[in-house]
């Protein structure tokens, strides 16, 4: 076999470790390192000398591997057997990762848990060569991006459910609004995904999207909550419960009209007397002496309301407080009810205030 007179390799993308295909070299040999790369000298399955970048003419002052091992006559151009190692040390940005299954998360916010799958890349590269070769290559003659791809496969997905986790949690962001994040919780889990102790080092880590089964019943139910504690934020927890309470005494009041008068008085004073606790301080100033009898409920009282030069109704004071909220009605619109002789303007009655009292004014101009 003839001997080798220059050895070189011509990188790409996709192989990190490459191993020159001949082991007949001589002194005198010219050994060609490109940027971005490193290569070894191994005899014996050991690695002994290691060149940067660069042009080396083999020889045993630059090369003390030869004179451990070999026994050269004095200038000489005497054949050896070495191999010859190159890896790539090159960014490789391009690799993809994605759950295969959906992970099961709990959202900090509302402590309901939803499957949720998400889709990325990553970049990597070789940052401890000699490690890299000697824990992961062994004695391939080729090392592909593939291989790490498919070997961190596992550990990237197994650790996203923990990093994921702690993120929202830290910052109390809830599954919903996960999307808004993307870019935080990116650099997030690159600062906590470490493969150096296989001379590996991530140089990017990317979520391209997590997607959210909207037909799922978790989720489902995650708007809900959502939807609950947004109306309790506008009305106020207390404002939210006795609204509430007037839903179910007006339950209660509709079944006196369905059943017979005694039962559905019975229904409707149980209930009443059960709101007593939602009512606090305002339930024991009604029955200070324990001796007298619960007060009746107060009395449905129903409104009309004249918007947009058209009257409607009758509504409960619970669904003016829904207009209000949701714009339909303002402290300007008219409302009447039974035993008023006018029309008159939301603003000025009383037990109407609360209501619009609840929603902001409208925004100055500029």
């Amino acid at each position: 076999m003839a001997l080798i007179n220059v050895v070189t390799y011509q990188s790409n993308d996709t192989n990190f470790v490459w191993r020159f295909p001949s082991d007949d070299l001589r002194i005198g040999t010219q050994l060609v390192v490109n940027t971005a790369q490193t290569a070894f000298f191994v005899k014996g399955g050991v690695i002994h000398d290691q060149f940067p970048p660069g042009t080396y003419t083999i020889s045993t002052q630059n090369i003390p591997l030869l004179n451990k091992v070999l026994n050269i006559p004095f200038g000489g151009e005497s054949p050896f057997k070495a191999e010859v190692w190159y890896v790539n040390l090159i960014n490789k940005l391009d690799c993809k990762w994605g759950t295969i299954t959906p992970i099961q998360l709990e959202d900090p916010k509302y402590g309901i848990v939803v499957p949720i799958r998400a889709y990325g890349q990553y970049g990597i590269k070789i940052c401890r060569p000699k490690f890299f070769l000697q824990s992961l290559v062994g004695n391939m003659a080729s090392y592909e991006s593939d291989k790490i791809m498919e070997y961190f496969k596992g550990k990237i997905i197994s650790s996203l459910t923990s990093l994921i986790s702690q993120k929202i949690a830290l910052e109390n962001i809830s599954i919903l609004e996960i999307n808004a994040h993307l870019d935080s919780l990116s650099s997030y889990c690159q600062e906590k995904l470490d493969f150096k102790n296989y001379g590996i080092d991530i140089v990017n880590f990317y979520f391209m999207s997590i997607n959210i089964p909207e037909n799922d019943e978790s989720i489902k139910r995650l708007k809900e909550a959502k939807d609950l504690a947004a109306r309790i934020k506008i009305m106020g927890r207390d404002v939210y419960q006795m609204d509430k309470s007037f839903d179910v005494l007006g339950k209660a009041a509709q079944n006196e009209g369905m059943t017979s008068n005694f039962v559905g008085a019975g229904v409707g004073m149980g209930v009443g007397m059960g709101m007593g606790n939602q009512f606090g301080n305002m339930a024991s100033s009604i029955n200070t002496n324990p001796q007298q009898s619960a007060p009746p409920p107060p009395p449905i009282v129903n409104y009309f309301i004249y918007v947009n030069e058209q009257q409607s109704g009758p509504y409960t004071m619970n669904e003016l407080t829904k207009f209000a909220i949701e714009g339909k009605i303002n402290r300007n619109s008219h409302v009447w009810k039974q035993g008023m002789p006018n029309w008159e303007i939301l603003d000025n009655m009383p037990e109407l205030k609360s209501i619009v009292n609840m929603v902001p004014p409208t925004p100055p101009t500029k």
